[in-house]
């Protein structure tokens, strides 16, 4: 298994290096804001990826999901990409109606259903994302995904 870390990280570190210096363009900056949002909840996650560049909360326990056995469930991630940071964020699966859960410029980030594209992290983006991690946390914490 160390194996396919150490590929997993060797690729992701060729991503960011294609894409220049992430100190120049801002995107590290915003990777350690997410990083620290999502770090929140690790006491009630478990980190499977944690390096420079890629940040991921995983409940891992056993679980039954949609009358499928599961040894895990993903919560969130940050990753660093060419231009941007990929913030993914899986409780939205949970909820019809995403404006629910996000922001508006938080859902204007948004690209497919769980993927936001986060390039620069102000005080506003940061309060949203928070905000959006809160209610998250606490809809997996209802129905029993969280390890505590």
């Amino acid at each position: 298994m160390d194996i396919f870390f150490q590929v997993i990280k060797e690729a992701q570190l060729r991503q960011v290096l294609k894409a220049g210096d992430p100190l120049e363009n801002g995107l590290l900056d915003a990777f350690k804001g997410l990083r620290r949002l999502i770090g929140r909840y690790e006491g009630h996650f478990t980190a499977k990826m944690d390096f420079e560049g890629r940040y991921e909360l995983w409940a891992v326990k056993g679980l039954i999901i949609e009358g499928r056995k599961r040894k895990e469930v993903f919560f969130a991630s940050a990753i660093i990409q060419s231009t941007y940071v990929g913030f993914y964020f899986m409780p939205v699966y949970l909820v019809d109606d995403m404006k629910a859960l996000f922001g508006e410029r938080l859902l204007k980030l948004l690209k497919g259903r769980s993927c936001f594209h986060i390039k620069t992290l102000d005080e506003e983006l940061e309060k949203q994302i928070f905000e959006a991690l809160e209610k998250g946390f606490e809809l997996y914490r209802q129905i029993g995904w969280t390890q505590d």
